[in-house]
């Protein structure tokens, strides 16, 4: 495994966002559209290829995740996204990652 700086960690913008709306994409069988609350004026658009792992992706709404959010855009299925949502797992597990407790919109992790 490669090791960073510190410098390098703290290039990475990581917020607490509340997801706010969740859609599926026509035709992607593992994309979801999540609109996501990081504290700013509107609401950021993720894509996540994370759809696979929920049976009612509307489950999602509400759930605070943290979100690298200095991410450069990248337009997928001719849609932009704004980030990356963090999470953990394999082929076999997944989990999102969740504060312990509510936090303030575009909380940062350190």
């Amino acid at each position: 495994m490669e090791t960073i700086t510190y410098d390098d960690f703290a290039k990475l913008n990581i917020r607490i966002g509340t997801i706010v709306s969740v859609e599926t994409i026509e035709g992607a069988d593992k994309l979801l559209k999540l609109m996501v609350d990081v504290g700013e004026e509107a609401p950021r658009q993720i894509l996540s290829g994370i759809r696979t792992f929920f049976e009612d992706p509307q489950e999602l709404v509400g759930k605070q995740c943290p979100f690298l959010i200095n991410l450069a855009p990248r337009t997928i299925r001719g849609l932009e996204s704004n980030g990356m949502i963090l999470a953990a797992g394999d082929n076999e597990t997944f989990s999102l990652l969740h504060p312990a407790k509510p936090l303030p919109h575009g909380t940062e992790v350190h």
